[in-house]
């Protein structure tokens, strides 16, 4: 269970403040209780020496002196002569006790030893009501400084709280976010400088990198189109059908580079019409070419979609050129509607059906239920670095996914997110890789 750190600075401090109460406790008790016995120690000293005065002028016992009183501790009994001397005694007996005694032989050997008691239990009693006192004391100081503490720890926990919000949108592609200045010169302000300056020099990286691959895509666009040019001069056999079909396959990827870089600039901006998505999928997985089974619910069954729905299209997924139907030319009235960008959405759902009948095995199913796309596959499921990480340009995971530049995940995300669509990637328990992409309401 997650526990937040502003709790976990409170307890602590709460902590301390328990063991800091009980060991100042504890020293005032001890220290008490032996300046109790010293003092009781002294009196019963100086009470013997005045009333040996006493006895020995008058006969007389005074201030409370006793003539080898039973209660006499033994180690009293035999003092040595003319020596005086005391005892802690810690019987209690009614109000009496604990007690110091000190005694003096009267005389020479075998005469009376005198002996006067001292009884600390009236600063016994006090030093009970001190502990009290001290206990309440502490108690209530621990009230005032547990929510002080958790105030002090909800402050630390704010500022790291911003830089963990920070790191995370920069995590999620939010180039721009900044934890910008912060209170203080310790140690968070110092990591909110270093998240802040890892963000610039990652951000300048991405932008270079961004540059780059616009940039050879643009260059890249000119030569392609003039291999085009020359590959239809070529007389008809085997070879012109092996180049027509490896510059269409550079064609294609100079043409996806270029969508990634305009993705990723920013520049793209969504024409939303209201479309049903059931038509739109169709049509999205007919312009592929490839054998899929598409379900839309609520219809009576499902469609299969085969090479021969689009004989005049070649396969795979269509490029930002190609032409949407009008929004009022689509089949299926205003039967599960949604007001989207058609052309962006049928990118999408066609890249994912590419990707599926490329990396997966068949069949491959698209499902259309309400606002949800899924598309799923039974070949070995998406990689364990894909679904960590997500879609990475030039770089399809594991090896049993197939050959590919990893791009059209890596465009079917940016499409999404330009959609404010969801997209998200799994394996299904039964083995397969499972897409689905939620559009917003």
């Amino acid at each position: 269970m997650h526990t937040s750190l502003r709790w976990k600075i409170a307890a602590l401090a709460a902590a301390t403040a328990c063991l800091v109460a009980a060991a100042v406790g504890v020293l005032v008790h001890l220290w008490t209780a032996k300046d109790i016995r010293d003092r009781a120690e002294a009196r019963a000293f100086n009470a013997v020496y005045s009333a040996m005065d006493v006895y020995r002028r008058t006969g007389t016992l005074a201030d409370g002196a006793e003539l080898d009183p039973d209660e006499l501790p033994a180690e009293l009994r035999h003092p040595a002569d003319g020596d005086r001397h005391t005892a802690y005694d810690g019987r209690v007996e009614g109000n009496l006790g604990p007690s110091v005694w000190a005694a003096q032989r009267t005389g020479g050997p075998g005469s009376p030893v005198l002996a006067v008691r001292v009884n600390t239990g009236p600063d016994r009693y006090g030093l009970r009501r001190l502990d009290v006192t001290m206990t309440v004391a502490s108690l209530v100081a621990l009230a005032a400084a547990a929510p002080l503490a958790a105030y002090g720890a909800g402050l630390l926990a704010r500022r790291l709280r911003r830089v963990s919000e920070t790191a995370g949108r920069i995590s999620a592609g939010d180039l721009d976010a900044r934890t910008g200045p912060t209170k203080g010169r310790d140690e968070v302000a110092e990591i909110a400088a270093t998240v802040d300056l890892m963000a610039d020099s990652l951000g300048r990286r991405l932008r270079t990198e961004r540059r780059f691959t616009a940039d050879v895509a643009h260059e890249l666009r000119t030569p392609v189109g003039g291999l085009l040019a020359a590959v239809d001069l070529l007389p008809p056999g085997e070879t012109e059908d092996l180049l027509r079909a490896r510059v269409r396959d550079l064609r294609g990827l100079v043409e996806d580079l270029l969508e990634i870089s305009r993705l990723d600039a920013g520049a793209e901006q969504p024409v939303r019409a209201r479309v049903p998505l059931g038509a739109v999928v169709a049509e999205a997985v007919a312009r592929t070419g490839l054998a899929t089974e598409v379900e839309v619910a609520g219809t009576p069954r499902a469609a299969d979609v085969e090479r021969e729905a689009g004989p005049h299209r070649e396969a795979g997924p269509h490029r930002e050129s190609d032409a949407a139907p009008a929004a009022d030319t689509w089949p299926g009235g205003d039967a599960g509607t949604v007001e989207t960008d058609p052309r962006r959405l049928e990118r999408i759902v066609g890249n994912l059906v590419v990707n599926a009948h490329r990396h997966g095995r068949t069949p491959v199913q698209v499902t259309v239920d309400g606002r949800t796309v899924v598309v799923r596959d039974h070949g070995p499921g998406f990689p364990a670095d894909l679904l960590l990480h997500g879609p990475r340009r030039f770089h399809t995971g594991a090896a049993e996914r197939g050959s590919g530049h990893g791009l059209g995940l890596t465009i079917a995300t940016g499409q999404a997110r330009l959609l404010g669509a969801e997209l998200r990637l799994e394996n299904a328990p039964d083995g397969g890789a499972v897409a689905t992409l939620r559009l917003p309401d």
